[in-house]
């Protein structure tokens, strides 16, 4: 599994652009669109960091606070016998539902 591109609280989605032969990428988790790209993944990185300071200078010339990534705060809604198997699973790991959810989506691809 691969690490994702993150700096300063951020992450990134990249591809590869095989025409252009460069990695093109945007901040992930926000609905501003921010994009950056690179030729290396130096550049791409260097790319990613001055696209974020970017972002966050121009928020705050415009007045206004910068879109942050996910609270960390996630609600469902999942039929009983799903919430209760999880419930089961997590107390079967010796972890509380939150854990248990938080570990099993982490792992997710």
């Amino acid at each position: 599994m691969s690490k994702p591109l993150t700096y300063n609280g951020y992450a990134a989605h990249v591809e590869f652009d095989a025409e252009d032969r460069l990695f093109v990428g945007r901040i992930a988790g926000i609905i501003d669109i921010v994009t950056f790209h690179g030729e290396s993944v130096t550049e791409l990185e260097q790319a990613f960091q001055a696209a974020v300071d970017d972002y966050l200078l121009m928020s705050e010339k415009l007045g206004r606070k910068p879109q942050k990534p996910c609270s960390g705060k996630l609600m469902l809604r999942i039929p009983p016998e799903v919430h209760a198997h999880a419930v089961m699973m997590a107390a079967a790991h010796g972890k509380s539902l939150n854990q248990w959810a938080a570990d099993v989506l982490a792992k997710a691809e």
